[in-house]
């Protein structure tokens, strides 16, 4: 039984009460952008295509990609590993671990099974969930698995820890800017400083071939970019007039008399393919808010002179310029209070499918004090093609007091900007030899691979080595610029002391001024 003293955010309560969690949501968040990226500026020029086609047109101002040295296996262990270090936490007090992701490098093993390694020394095996897969779906069905999780009676006090990781690759062309890498690793439990609203999701399913890949032995996708449009702005407003629906049953029962609107989010964060489309979700959202008010102020305010739509058909939308000029400049000042700032690791680093609406939550988190951000609602639009899509929001704890949940939470993601501006930028040139690379080597078996093991981050898990059977090794490069860390299919002879788990001891995330560097690893650590 855990002692109510010291108690951290996930741990269950002294009593051994049989109540339901409060609060479940995410208590920690970690994000993992690859070491190299290319302007799209200079990816203009590059192509020969116009200037502002990928920077104005796509809102984009970098792309983050991996050389060969890094896979979805490498990207994951890196993500989790940090995660678990920042926060000082021992692999027995996680319970059930789930991978979302679309990179798909064996159509039997689990990223998941691979991730089991940074576990062996702590002797954990009992941790449920596997991998889950629907394009950028995947990470949040993983979330709200989680969530699920935690809130069942399947639930034995431990956190859940979700990864959502992905290498978004494009063959040569016009989709190809619109690629990105990275993973997202959150910390899952109880009393969260980001809370679920229980209750509050809509979603929408449908068969749909707007982005796929029925190619096994390529890494790049087949894409209907008006259809992928078009999917993902009609799952947009189907997805919000449910959630609509569901919040004003909810205030009903409550006895709260109003209606739901965009101003009761007080940041909307979207999945960013890019962050122009964002910019146009926001402007539909308000789109959806004009047509469903029973009688819009058009005189003056949020909808003045936008009476000329008053009848307009969203199906009929999609592409109606006109439309789309005229609510974008309606929600332009909205934008910038909701979720401009959102867009920071999107533009920066690019797609990352999976992990993508979850590095625009960590933008806002970035940026923003805990006092700013306390007692906030966020809305959360997921989006995965094919296609399935959610609407929910997240309530913000208000609890944002020094050495809280919340504020561990802000200070952990705090230098965001410094590790996008701490990468190295390469040429066009370099980024299409390595995009080369990988379309020729990703699948080969008996296969080392070329990239410099230098350009990668310090403590960064890497691929050494593909064996004739296709069994993949990695090792870790070293935290302090040394030799690697040997790992992968290598058994550890190192034992390093972890914190306990919550069954023995509550485990703690660090003081809010804890930094990267908090544990030690010595070779051969997992």
């Amino acid at each position: 039984m855990i002692a109510r003293s010291n108690r951290m955010p996930g741990s269950v309560p002294a009593s051994g009460e049989a109540t339901w969690p409060k609060d479940v949501g995410v208590i920690a968040l970690e994000v993992y952008m690859p070491s190299q990226y290319v302007e799209q500026s200079e990816l203009e020029q590059f192509d020969g295509v116009s200037a502002g086609k990928y920077t104005i047109g796509l809102g984009q101002a970098r792309m983050g990609f991996c050389s060969d040295r890094e896979d979805i296996n490498s990207l994951c262990m890196t993500v989790v590993q940090r995660l678990m270090e920042r926060n000082c936490l021992s692999y027995d007090c996680i319970g059930r671990l789930e991978v979302g992701t679309e990179t798909i490098i064996d159509k039997s093993k689990s990223v998941k099974s691979v991730l089991m390694q940074l576990f062996e020394e702590s002797g954990n095996t009992d941790v449920e969930g596997i991998d889950t897969t629907n394009a950028c779906y995947g990470g949040t069905a993983a979330l709200f698995n989680a969530v699920n999780w935690v809130e069942s009676s399947s639930w034995d006090g431990r956190y859940a820890l979700v990864v959502a990781g992905d290498i978004a690759v494009y063959a040569t062309g016009g989709a190809r800017p619109t690629g990105g890498a990275g993973a997202v690793a959150m910390l899952v439990g109880p009393n969260a400083p980001l809370a679920f609203d229980r209750g509050l999701r809509g979603t929408h399913m449908q068969h749909a071939y707007d982005f796929y890949k029925p190619d096994m032995v390529s890494e790049y996708p087949v894409v209907d970019g008006k259809l992928s449009i078009q999917c993902y702005l009609s799952a947009l407003d189907r997805c919000y007039s449910v959630y609509r629906n569901k919040i004003h049953a909810q205030w009903q029962r409550e006895g709260v008399d109003k209606r739901f609107s965009l101003a009761d989010f007080d940041y909307m964060v979207f999945h960013s393919p890019y962050c122009k489309l964002v910019q146009k979700s926001l402007a539909r959202l308000l789109l959806d808010d004009f047509l469903s008010h029973p009688n819009p102020n058009t005189e003056s305010g949020l909808y003045s002179g936008l009476e000329a739509f008053r009848d307009v058909k969203p199906e009929d939308t999609y592409f109606d310029r006109d439309v789309e000029k005229a609510f974008l400049k309606a929600s332009g000042e909205m934008f910038e209070q909701k979720t401009k700032d959102s867009l920071l690791v999107s533009n920066q680093n690019g797609n990352m499918y999976t992990p993508s609406v979850y590095g625009c939550l960590a933008s806002v988190i970035a940026q923003r004090t805990p006092q700013q951000l306390a007692g906030q609602r966020i809305g959360v639009f997921s989006y995965g093609s094919g296609f399935a899509a959610t609407l929910y929001s997240i309530r913000v704890t208000q609890d944002a007091t020094p050495g809280s949940a919340l504020d561990k939470l802000v200070a952990s993601l705090s230098d965001l900007q410094a590790r996008l501006d701490s990468r190295k930028k390469v040429s066009p040139a370099v980024f299409a030899e390595n995009m080369k690379l990988r379309e020729e080597t990703h699948h080969l078996a008996s296969y080392t691979p070329q990239g410099s093991v230098d350009e990668l981050f310090p403590g960064t898990w890497y691929l050494t080595h593909v064996d004739e059977k296709h069994r993949r090794q990695y090792s870790r490069r070293s935290q302090s610029d040394d030799t690697p860390l040997e790992a992968g299919l290598v058994n550890s002879t190192t034992k390093t002391e972890h914190i306990p788990s919550p069954a023995k001891k509550v485990p703690r995330i660090p003081a809010s001024n804890a930094g990267p560097g908090l544990v030690t690893i010595s070779n051969g650590d997992h």
